[in-house]
């Protein structure tokens, strides 16, 4: 099948100027995270959300460092939590964390700098988080529900059945997955390397011989009419022949999730959620997941010990003495191998809570 591209005309960005004191102070601050090596993608999103506050000002004639007090703060964190979306939710108390903490960080930046005496946002309490379950995970079964979704009589659907089956075969981030070269990929040795991480880590992970050879499908049959001149090695292509952005990569995934009509959504995060839960359930080592995830600590990979609740139920219906009823000695016996085959799949090294 030929593939139909639009022509693509690249045009630089040119960052308008300052309007006042206030968005000089932002680019100023977003510079200086740049030159600690702050990645591409945290500055960004510290300018989008720093952003939201800088308008609000502006529509209150708040536009200089020394317009800001703590009340104005105070006064902008209630606008968050009364702040409703298009479908008339409110903002998470995540989401309204998630814009606060950059505040604090900017304003702390401006006194060590100097360019205001006292720092208004250092008594600013944010809101407190609770310990959230990822929303849904998927069972083996809905997995491969989700991974029969593309048309594979499409070239496009092709590319997309590799990059799920990457996903799921590594667990990496959607970030991770859109910038990965073809370099990154040892097939032949199925490791994947990840390049400058969450983080700025590097990894090695392993990647399965399904996934290898969904890859090597893709690379064989469509990138090379995907590919536009110079090749920059990108390893998974759009339709016009450049790197997934983020967001595209989300919706993508979303709407195949959405296609398999399992009642659950998600996108890139769910399948990285289900990888780690189902091989705990195997009888993965906690520390062998956190490896492939990239977790700097064991406490963040301990989530999915919570969300093992296929295990939990195993344990309960085994374990718990009015769900036992043996009929002769021969069910008892049978009962007892059964838990103990159980139990040492469950064999998983734990952390002190300190």
């Amino acid at each position: 099948m030929t593939l139909i591209r639009r022509p693509r005309k690249r045009v630089p960005k040119v960052a308008p100027d300052p309007k006042n004191a206030l968005e000089a102070m932002l680019e100023s601050h977003l510079e200086a995270l740049a030159v600690k090596q702050y990645s591409e993608q945290t500055i960004k999103t510290r300018h989008d959300q720093l952003g939201v506050f800088i308008r609000w000002c502006a529509d209150r004639g708040l536009d200089n460092p020394h317009d800001i007090t703590r009340p104005v703060l105070e006064r902008y964190q209630r606008y968050l939590f009364h702040y409703r979306k298009k479908n008339g939710q409110p903002l998470s108390f995540r989401t309204q964390h998630a814009m606060l903490v950059p505040l604090r960080g900017w304003f702390r930046w401006m006194t060590r700098e100097n360019h205001i005496l006292h720092n208004p946002a250092s008594e600013l309490e944010l809101p407190r988080l609770g310990h959230h379950l990822p929303k849904h995970v998927l069972s083996v079964d809905e997995v491969e529900q989700v991974l029969q979704q593309p048309n594979l009589s499409d070239p496009m659907g092709v590319r997309d059945r590799a990059i799920l089956e990457t996903l799921y075969s590594t667990g990496m981030r959607r970030g991770e997955c859109v910038q990965l070269k073809l370099y990154d990929a040892d097939l032949r040795n199925g490791t994947v390397f990840i390049r400058l991480g969450k983080g700025k880590k590097d990894r090695y992970v392993p990647i399965g011989d399904r996934a290898i050879k969904w890859i090597e499908k893709y690379l064989r049959e469509v990138r090379p009419e995907l590919v536009v001149e110079p090749d920059d090695m990108t390893l998974f292509l759009s339709q016009y022949g450049d790197a997934f952005s983020r967001d595209h990569l989300s919706g993508m995934v979303h709407d195949y999730i959405e296609a398999a009509n399992l009642g659950k959504g998600g996108g890139p995060h769910l399948l990285r959620h289900t990888m780690a839960t189902l091989m705990l359930e195997n009888g993965a080592d906690l520390r062998f997941i956190q490896e492939i995830l990239g977790h700097e600590k064991i406490s963040t990979t301990q989530i999915y010990a919570h969300v093992s609740i296929r295990q939990l139920k195993l344990v309960h219906g085994h374990t718990h003495p009015a769900e036992q009823q043996p009929e002769g000695a021969a069910a008892q016996e049978g009962d007892a191998q059964a838990r103990a085959e159980l139990l040492a799949t469950l064999d998983v090294e734990e952390e002190d809570d300190d």
